[in-house]
């Protein structure tokens, strides 16, 4: 039986969604991408509360791709949740956003996030950044299963 690679994407703006779901079927690596648009549906999602308390498919996802700046909770402090909780604590956490500020990626860093990627303003970049991305989190890295 196939595994099913899931990935979380949490991406309020729906342009950069649409940029990055595109560049992952572009490399056909995810069997399954879910989207939240903001750090609750992230948090919900994750732990099956509130909307997702009845959710199928699989436990967690193979790797989480996180914005930081997000409605209703930021992604930092989604990442900080995450850690602090025994059973996502070793969900893969990529930090994927437009924030160029230092004390973002060294937060990020602290609260336990795996990598940290700025979104490229040029599509062909963004679009070629995310398609690594898949390939690592999804086809080369061994992930925890603890």
């Amino acid at each position: 039986m196939t595994e099913i690679k899931t990935i979380l994407l949490v991406e309020d703006n729906r342009q950069d969604e649409m940029l990055i779901l595109r560049a992952l079927k572009k490399v056909n690596l995810a069997n399954q991408v879910d989207v939240v648009r903001d750090g609750q549906q992230a948090l919900d999602y994750l732990l099956r509360e509130g909307e997702f308390s009845e959710r199928g498919g699989p436990d967690l996802p193979t790797v989480v791709l996180l914005d930081i700046s997000l409605p209703r909770v930021n992604g930092l402090d989604v990442l900080e949740r995450l850690r602090s909780t025994p059973r996502t604590s070793l969900v893969p956490v990529v930090i994927l956003t437009s924030s160029d500020e230092e004390q973002d990626r060294l937060r990020s860093y602290r609260e336990g996030a795996n990598s940290f990627v700025r979104k490229p303003l040029n599509f062909a970049d963004f679009a070629e950044a995310v398609a690594k991305l898949g390939i690592y989190w999804l086809a080369i890295n061994s992930p925890c299963r603890g």
